[in-house]
């Protein structure tokens, strides 16, 4: 270690002695480099006892099934220069007297001006002091269940029609039966994805299963689907020749993308609304742009915070769509933002990181 990076250290093991939770910094190979007082106390260990050692063999750190953690190094996904955060978990710690202690592990990648790993800095918080789900998690269990009563309230009647008037129904009232079916089982199972994603997002586990995606047919999927609910949606779709494909969890941008477009639907006009793509250094940006009143000014700040649902429009659904969808973009260390002209309409626009494939696999 370098005296530039003890000092840095140094510095932020000050700034970190008044946390009530333990902190941990480690260099790229996992030696501990500095540690905060309640870290000492979590462990037992004193700060000269942590300082210098490999966190994996003096902490002994394992998941909640018993697997050792860190003894192959880090997540492969710390190789992704855009990747920034560790997602939340619980591990049982090896105290200095023997004893295991549980305590619930996020953290930070240090990374230097290029990118590059550089260390990891780790914070813990023991079990006992972990908050209960409170109010808000309440709130999110009685809201979104709450909207799977009118998907469900629609497959219970299309099935028992089915059921008990299949003969008396021809090919065609089946067919939109079914498929009404099939568009409100998606539907049930994106609430549900939504649910989990709250859990996820809200404490740090949330980590995007990426692969190389095409955005533009992905996008051109979202308008069909879409266009079931809303059969007056009129969009265009704008992605030039060769637009890069982009490494991200193909699931998790469809959700984002659909509630961008759905949300144009329910507040703005479904005609003449545009979605295109642009690639700028490093990344690229999707825009869902519409030609309806625009958001109110007062309005703007608030439209990703949990469930605001503006008043104009039909504002339907659980007011959590805009909030997941910039937790999930952040996920893959992009922005989503929001731009309203009033009387001329709203964009939303998000980014995604361009990935170098080839120096991923380098490093």
């Amino acid at each position: 270690m370098t005296s530039t990076t003890g000092a840095a250290a140094a510095g932020a093991g000050q700034a970190w002695a008044s946390l009530p939770d333990a902190v941990l910094d480690l260099d790229v190979s996992g030696r501990v480099v500095a540690v905060n007082p309640a870290a000492c106390r979590l462990t037992g260990y004193s700060a000269s006892g942590l300082v210098g050692r490999r966190c994996a063999e003096t902490l002994a750190a394992r998941d909640s099934y018993g697997h050792r953690l860190l003894d192959d190094g880090w997540h492969p996904s710390s190789r992704l220069r855009s990747v920034r955060h560790l997602p939340e978990q619980a591990v049982v710690l090896r105290r200095a007297d023997g004893r295991d202690v549980t305590a619930a592990v996020t953290g930070r990648y240090r990374r230097s001006a290029g990118g590059l790993l550089e260390g990891v800095v780790l914070c813990l918080r023991p079990e006992a002091r972990r908050a209960p789900w409170g109010a808000s998690g309440i709130e999110i269990v009685s809201t979104v269940s709450h909207e799977l009563r009118s998907p469900l309230t629609s497959v219970k009647g299309y099935t028992s029609l089915l059921l008990n008037r299949w003969d008396r129904l021809d090919d065609a009232q089946k067919k939109m039966m079914l498929e009404q079916v099939h568009h409100d089982a998606d539907r049930v199972t994106r609430l549900i994805t939504e649910l989990l994603d709250i859990s996820r997002l809200e404490s740090g586990r949330l980590v995007p299963r990426r692969q190389l995606i095409d955005l533009a047919a992905l996008t051109a999927r979202v308008v069909d689907k879409v266009g079931m609910e809303y059969p007056d949606l009129e969009a265009t779709i704008r992605f030039a020749d060769g637009f890069p494909q982009v490494y991200a969890d193909p699931d998790k941008v469809e959700q984002v993308v659909t509630n961008l477009v759905e949300n144009a639907c329910k507040y703005a006009s479904r005609q003449g609304l545009r979605i295109s793509g642009q690639v700028h250094p490093g990344e690229i940006s999707v825009e869902v742009d519409d030609r309806g009143q625009g958001i109110p000014v007062a309005d703007l700040p608030r439209v990703f915070t949990k469930f605001f649902r503006r008043e104009d429009g039909k504002p339907t659904g659980s007011g959590l769509g805009l909030w997941i969808s910039r937790g999930l973009v952040q996920a893959h260390g992009g922005r989503l933002t929001a731009d309203a002209v009033p009387g001329q309409g709203s964009t939303f626009r998000f980014t995604l990181p361009l990935i170098d494939l080839d120096r991923l696999q380098e490093t």
